[in-house]
């Protein structure tokens, strides 16, 4: 299940998506488990697809740096 999919996105409907995958991670990280090795690497292996996910939705993001005067 290796497919791709392009999507346009605005800059608002990208905000609503990030700020949903907070929750998501909130609520991963947040989870009551049994405390095992397998649990823990199941939340982290999570844990990782979102922050990749996060950083493909931010990578668009054209910020600039803060000037100080």
């Amino acid at each position: 299940m290796n497919e791709t999919m392009s999507v346009e996105l605005t800059d608002q409907q990208r905000e609503i998506l990030l700020k949903g995958l907070r929750y998501v991670r909130s609520s991963i990280m947040l989870e009551i488990q049994e405390p095992s090795s397998e649990r823990a690497q199941q939340r982290a292996e999570k844990l990782e697809q979102i922050n990749a996910l996060v950083q493909q939705l931010s990578g668009g993001v054209r910020r600039s740096p803060a000037q100080v005067r």
